[in-house]
């Protein structure tokens, strides 16, 4: 089965679809090793890691494609991409959604923020006109040359202008040809509860932990009747706070491996990264 039909089949089964979000390929890994069906690139967690920047719109198309591409080639499972605002008007979006289908990606979040857009969970938000971000998605629909490939159409316009503005747009996103609609920065269980309920196609919710959005379980989600839950800064958040705790613990101790409950095995992390096949590749080119 295409990524693309496998993505999109998890976004439309009754099941909840978790997608963790990854910043790196490893991370990417580990999201697959643990069990998920599928990746969310994660912009913030990207432009983090990438450029130690918070998500504000400088991280550029052609770095967010190249990093994307390496998740698709590090795992078996779909991976979401992120592409921000289209980057640009209703023409460049069109590229923008051909570029991170070639590049193997099986969907992509289109954001209908004022250039250049902030994280969901930032203040200081504004969108475009809905009817813009209309001609975006159907240029995103245009482009895409897979059927299946999943758009995701997210609105920020809930900070804003409110949450009837925020489903009024999240209907007309679908109408236009979004497969997904994800209304960001929600911030109250009421609202979670309307965008839900109220919007008619598969909504995707955010979990962000420290974020404006109320943390619900996936079983909460489930019973809402939510398609898909992010769950876009858990990896980057767990590695900056184990990176953090590795690091104290050197310095206080000033011995290498004093604390080994904070490390994972250099055996292990060899053994993900499948050191050992390259090792036989080299004794069979090398003689």
């Amino acid at each position: 089965m295409r990524k693309t039909t496998r993505l999109k089949a998890l976004i439309e089964a009754p099941e909840l679809l978790v997608m963790p979000g990854a910043y790196d390929a490893l991370s990417a890994m580990l999201i697959e090793k643990a069990g998920f069906g599928a990746v969310q690139a994660s912009g913030f967690g990207l432009a983090a890691s990438h450029l130690g920047l918070p998500d504000i719109g400088i991280l550029g198309f052609r770095e967010m494609l190249d990093r994307t591409r390496v998740l698709v080639e590090a795992v078996s499972i779909p991976v979401m991409a992120d592409g921000d605002t289209g980057f640009g008007d209703a023409a460049t979006t069109w590229h923008v959604v051909r570029a991170f289908e070639a590049a193997g990606a099986a969907g992509i979040n289109l954001e209908d923020q004022v250039s250049p857009k902030r994280c969901g969970h930032f203040t200081g938000k504004s969108v475009i006109a809905m009817e813009e971000m209309v001609g975006k998605l159907r240029a995103a629909v245009d482009a895409k040359q897979d059927k299946d490939f999943v758009i995701n159409a997210r609105t920020d316009a809930l900070q804003p202008l409110g949450v009837d503005e925020a489903i009024r747009r999240g209907n007309a996103y679908a109408v236009a040809g979004a497969t997904l609609i994800f209304v960001d920065g929600i911030e109250t269980r009421e609202e979670v509860r309307r965008v839900i309920t109220e919007i008619d196609a598969p909504v995707s919710i955010n979990m962000v932990e420290g974020g404006r959005t109320p943390l619900f379980t996936f079983a909460e989600l489930q019973a809402l009747g939510a398609a898909r839950v992010s769950c876009p800064v858990t990896t980057i958040l767990a590695a900056m706070k184990g990176v953090q705790a590795a690091l104290a613990a050197l310095m206080e101790s000033g011995a290498p491996g004093s604390n080994p409950a904070l490390l994972a095995g250099f055996d292990e992390i060899k053994d993900q990264l499948d050191t050992a096949k390259f090792d036989a590749l080299g004794a069979r080119f090398n003689g």
